[in-house]
């Protein structure tokens, strides 16, 4: 989850909400791609979830961060007396409220450029947790601990938010402490392409879901779905999740999402250093200076831009598109992900073939094969739309828009990103998803003893 934002004066005219998204706008030699992926970690020794602090050189959260400072140079982020994170280069490391460890990559020109990033960074998170006796695993969701086993970061947003998710449903802690993704933040160079860009990447998210499903086990168990993940986004809190219908209506540009998320509750507002509770306030009222957790004040800039980080749905825009939809998973995807949507998005022609391929469909269908991608994934369909043969077609725009990219790896030996997306022609040749082969594993070989999926699918 994001890091508070910084920068920004006072909000004095309501216009300054969308021209702050409007600021992301970026021509077409400047867009960049920005990967992040979240993972668990755990102690050998008992395949437990590592606590935040103990002792000197023992897996802890705490020690993987120092390690990681330590040995390779990055600056650590703290709140408090706590670290809580790492910077270098661009990139950040940080860490979600179960003690998940997520890469927010620095935005670079290309895949071969994110997946060096991504390379480097397991590196250096494995020799630390090698000396610690740690392991760190890709998995949409944890598959063996329960939701009491889980320790909280010391991070005063997760606290609050951990309150909330109380209150809007079941799913919501099972979410922040017990699941984990793979993400890639694009760029946008109009508002009319931020909205076909959106439009895409909101319609073909089930996709995604389907192609990177990887958490079929929660509590040591099969959970009936390929995307335990995605379930519990579809059944979290409306206010801030979803496929966002109003972004297929005539009329959607920065203004329609700002009104979009003025009308989501807020968290927090965050001061000095410290959060303060605005649990379902309105950011309405605090641009009156009617907040009741701040009464007298208006809203910052800065404020404005946490507030855009605290809604969740299927593809996020801030001054970028996050494309949100897929599970965490092993090396291979984590960068086949950006390579499938820059496929998609960042070549006109591509985009349009995108686009033409789900112009059509309505917000039933589009929200139907999001149910079905996290119950049944690549094998998903409704109302007649196969997820199969959709991922089968979409490969083939996001293939044809990397050749277009042309951008070359290797000193110029690889000529262009295509081999990124080998991972997903395999799971689109043979039907089948990572969780699919999780399953087929436990059912077979594994004898039902979920412990060895720590031996065989550990970074």
């Amino acid at each position: 989850m994001s890091i508070p934002q910084q920068g920004g004066g006072p909000i004095e005219r309501p216009e300054q909400l969308a021209e702050y998204i409007a600021s992301g706008e970026k021509p077409e030699e400047n867009w960049r791609i920005g990967t992040e992926h979240e993972k668990f970690g755990y102690r050998h020794s008992d395949l437990a979830p590592l606590p935040y602090d103990g002792p000197a050189g023992t897996p802890t959260v705490k020690n993987m961060l120092e390690g990681i400072r330590d040995r390779f140079g990055w600056k650590p982020v703290l709140e408090g007396e706590h670290i809580i994170g790492l910077e270098k280069n661009g990139a950040n490391v940080s860490l979600e409220p179960g003690g998940q460890l997520e890469l927010s990559g620095a935005p670079v020109e290309t895949i071969h450029q994110t997946c060096d990033e991504v390379n480097g960074h397991l590196a250096e998170v494995k020799a630390v947790a090698d000396d610690l006796g740690a392991g760190f695993i890709g998995l949409g969701a944890a598959p063996i601990w329960s939701q009491d086993q889980m320790p909280m970061m010391p991070k005063g947003r997760y606290r609050l938010m951990t309150d909330y998710m109380g209150r809007v449903g079941e799913l919501g802690t099972q979410m922040m402490y017990r699941t984990c993704t793979v993400q890639v933040n694009l760029d946008f160079g109009s508002e009319a392409d931020m909205v076909q860009k959106l439009r895409v990447a909101l319609a073909l998210q089930p996709v995604a879901t389907a192609l990177f499903a990887n958490s079929p086990f929660l509590d040591g168990k099969v959970n009936g779905m390929k995307s335990w993940r995605a379930h519990i986004w579809q059944n979290l809190d409306d206010a801030r999740t979803g496929l966002l219908p109003f972004t297929f209506e005539s009329g959607m540009g920065y203004e329609a999402w700002v009104d979009y998320v003025l009308d989501v509750p807020m968290y927090f507002v965050y001061r000095d250093g410290k959060y303060i509770n605005a649990l379902g306030q309105s950011f309405r009222d605090f641009m009156k200076g009617q907040l009741p957790a701040l009464p007298g004040e208006i809203p910052t800039l800065s404020d404005w831009a946490d507030h855009l980080t605290t809604v969740f749905p299927e593809a996020r825009v801030k001054k970028f598109i996050e494309m949100r939809g897929a599970d965490g998973g092993p090396w291979r995807r984590l960068c086949a992900l950006p390579a499938l949507w820059v496929g998609l998005i960042y070549d006109q022609s591509a985009l349009d073939a995108a686009w033409d391929l789900c112009r059509g469909w309505s917000a039933e269908q589009r929200n139907g094969l999001r149910v079905a991608a996290a119950r049944d994934g690549l094998q998903g369909e409704f109302d007649g739309l196969r997820l199969h043969d959709i991922a089968r077609d979409v490969l083939e725009i996001a293939e044809f828009g990397l050749k277009a990219r042309g951008r070359t790896g290797a000193g110029g030996l690889v000529p262009d990103e295509t081999h990124f997306l080998n991972a997903l022609k395999e799971s689109v040749d043979s039907g089948k998803a990572p969780a699919d082969e999780l399953l087929a594993k436990y059912r077979g070989e594994w004898n039902s003893d979920l412990s060895k999926i720590y031996g065989e699918y550990s970074y």
